[in-house]
């Protein structure tokens, strides 16, 4: 154990190198790193199972910063203890093109293990890897050979308990009994507007207990022997996770902002930090650290000792069970069977061979059948819907635990891989992206899709970190009939496909269905989501089209002489095919496109868009949404038939006919278009009497 003079020197060289970053960079947050600075030095320095020359080594335990505007603590730990993260990157803070993002990023920098800065998201993802740890464990560990042991730690505040995701994440994690997740509470009462007493005032202890958690404190949360003292103790925890209470003050050492806002969230000022240094009695230049304080906390040596001996436990594992480590590697590599791809092929061979009329959140079950008893790491799950979800299959019992905290298993010594979220549709989607983050594990999860707007800044984070999850969202339009208008879709698919790098699925049948999966799994840089239909669908594709399918928008139809193009999603494409057949009847050529993933077609080639989706041919896009997401594919001289205001309450078949998403309408448009097309020509000519061109504008047909 350190002295209590090494001990402080320690944090201050945290709280130095945090001051001085946010001053150069005029800003970011130096309060909090200055005030959970012994926190650290309590954990990091005596605790913390990591090696900051590697990394990614498998059982480190994970730390997660939950209070992420405190970004410059775990820069600062990260530069102290040795990993790839030189001082010139801390000089460099919240610059363009820096490692020292202004909030934490991974995969941006070495040793960060989730993107957080959403207060409440980082303590969720942290119930995440917990799970994953205690569910691997329990998966791959083997008498006399543990090779799934390892904590989750994380930081948070009061702005993460007050956001209401945290209820959540805690009551889960309780329920769960997550005991090697260990969170350290910075309760230092202030946040961006001042004291929080006035609209903060939970008992946060009692909150915890409640929710079954060993709570621990308050304690001095500048003493790092306190510290150093509870985690230990929380360590012994056999059924329960902890909270360590931890009683501090934002700004440790200023003279003038301790304790205050203007702590939080801007820089100290060259004056005030003159005031600290001489305060904490550090002499130091700004960005310069003794050697000896370098010595104290350099981790690169432990760290080595630390995965040496895991490596030692792991080779004994790999001549005892051969084939588990071989799929334990697998599985942490997040690599897919070898035969994957052989899965899939039968999977959508299947879809098409049966060729049922179902719904495609049915054909979505009927897929997951062969999937999940093929990938073991398919981890599903619902927010309290999964009987209309359907994201359970025969491979994926109900995930439980038992009194002490054990997974429980079944007789062919299987535990549950379907989780009953309950109703945290936020929650569920956090939890699935710190389990990605874990590794081991393809997490998916199923709600409602108007729903989505609760989960909405978690699917953004697990868009903004490229990780593998998959969102299942059914009941996806106005088909789903008489719950009306709050349960039913009308802007949530458009405003889903503009998050930058989801790849939203709509598909028209099983066959899509089908497909939209295996592209979701094999996506690994990444999230996805399926948007599926109550009501039945009919069966439209074949088994020739799956590599156009992948393609996200092909030619599902076509005719000589094509003279305009109606493209459409999901539930809505066999409109598209009865208005071809009209069409046809009254001379009228017409493709249909059917586009189940635009996200996907986006990035096809220039040249495979245009084959797809000619400039030259008028276009009707229908879809049962928002139209105005469409504007991009019909041109200024399109038509959308879509719904531009909110549902009602009524059978399916009466809603389609009163929002006019029908055959007659796309007929009636794809007609005018074309007679439009028919008169410029003429124009063209020379043939318009009047002597000039037209102007036709684009046309929204929606009802509003």
């Amino acid at each position: 154990m350190a002295n209590t003079q090494q001990s402080h020197q320690m944090a201050n060289a945290i709280r130095a190198l945090a001051m001085d970053a946010v001053q150069q960079a005029n800003s970011g947050h130096p309060g909090a790193p200055m005030g959970m600075a012994d926190m650290a030095v309590a954990l990091w320095g005596r605790h913390l199972k990591h090696n900051p020359a590697n990394p990614q080594w498998f059982d480190r335990d994970r730390f997660v910063l939950s209070n992420g505007h405190g970004s410059m603590l775990l820069y600062a730990l990260l530069h102290l203890t040795g990993y790839d993260l030189p001082m010139q990157e801390l000089k460099n803070f919240r610059q363009l093109g820096s490692r020292t993002a202004g909030h934490p990023e991974v995969g941006h920098t070495p040793g960060v293990e989730t993107t957080t800065g959403p207060l409440g998201q980082g303590i969720t993802n942290a119930v995440g890897f917990a799970l994953a740890e205690k569910l691997l464990a329990a998966e791959f560990n083997r008498e006399g050979h543990t090779v799934v042991d390892h904590h989750t730690y994380t930081f948070l505040g009061d702005g993460c308990l007050m956001e209401g995701i945290s209820h959540e994440a805690v009551s889960l994690a309780g329920a769960w009994k997550l005991n090697k997740l260990i969170a350290l509470y910075d309760d230092n009462g202030i946040s961006i507007d001042g004291q929080v007493a006035p609209w903060f005032a939970d008992n946060t202890p009692l909150r915890f207990v409640a929710s079954g958690w060993n709570v621990i404190g308050p304690i001095d949360g500048h003493d790092a022997d306190k510290v150093d003292a509870a985690i230990e103790e929380a360590k012994q925890q056999s059924e329960r996770p902890t909270l360590i209470v931890c009683k501090t003050h934002i700004g440790q050492g200023s003279p003038n902002r301790a304790n205050t806002a203007k702590a939080h969230g801007e820089p100290l000022g060259a004056e005030e930090i003159a005031l600290t240094r001489e305060a904490l009695g550090w002499t130091s230049e700004p960005f310069v650290i003794p050697e000896d304080v370098y010595a104290d906390w350099d981790a690169k040596a432990n760290g080595e000792g630390f995965e040496s001996v895991w490596n030692e436990r792991f080779d004994a594992y790999s001549k005892a069970f051969p084939e588990l480590a071989a799929e334990f590697k697998r599985r942490m590599e997040g690599n897919l069977p070898a035969n994957f791809a052989q899965v899939a092929v039968d999977t959508v061979v299947a879809a098409h061979t049966k060729g049922e009329t179902v719904a495609s959140r049915k054909a979505s079950q009927l897929a997951l059948e062969a999937f999940t008893a093929a990938l073991p790491e398919l981890l599903g799950g619902s927010a309290d819907l999964t009987g209309s979800n359907l994201t359970n299959t025969k491979s994926t019992p109900n995930l439980r635990f038992d009194a002490q905290g054990a997974v429980v298993k079944n007789e062919a010594g299987v535990g549950g891989r379907h989780i009953n979220y309950g109703v945290r549709e936020f929650g569920m989607a956090a939890i699935m992206n710190g389990i990605a983050l874990h590794g081991g594990f393809i997490p998916y999860g199923g709600t409602f899709l108007t729903f989505s707007d609760y989960s909405r800044n978690a699917i953004r984070m697990a868009a903004l970190m490229k990780i593998r999850v998959i969102h299942v969202f059914t009941h996806d339009s106005i088909g789903l009939g008489e719950d009306g208008p709050t349960h039913q879709s009308v802007e949530h698919i458009p405003s889903l496909r503009i998050i930058p790098g989801l790849d939203v699925w709509r598909p028209a049948d099983g066959l899509e269905t089908a497909v939209a999966w295996a592209c979701a799994i094999e996506r690994k840089d990444g999230p996805s989501a399926l948007c599926l239909s109550r009501q039945n669908l009919p069966r439209l594709t074949d088994a020739g089209m799956v590599g156009n399918i992948r393609r996200g928008g092909y030619v599902l139809s076509d005719m000589e002489g094509v003279q305009a193009v109606i493209v459409a999603t999901g539930s809505e494409t066999s409109l598209a095919m009865e208005a071809q057949a009209a069409l046809a009847g009254e001379g009228i050529a017409t493709r249909v496109v059917s586009m189940p993933c635009t996200n996907v077609f986006d990035r096809q080639s220039d040249a495979y868009q245009a084959l797809v989706l000619p400039l030259n041919l008028p276009t009707v896009a229908i879809e049962a949404a928002h139209p105005d997401f469409w504007r991009k594919y019909v041109g200024r001289t399109g038509m959308v038939v879509g719904i531009a205001s909110f549902g009602e309450s009524a059978p399916a078949t009466d809603l389609y006919a009163h929002f006019g998403i029908t055959t007659r309408r796309v007929v009636e448009a794809v007609r005018t278009l074309t007679h439009r097309a028919a008169h410029r020509r003429e124009v063209w000519m020379g043939n318009d009497e009047r002597g000039h061109g037209l102007l036709s504008d684009q046309i929204v047909l929606s009802t509003t």
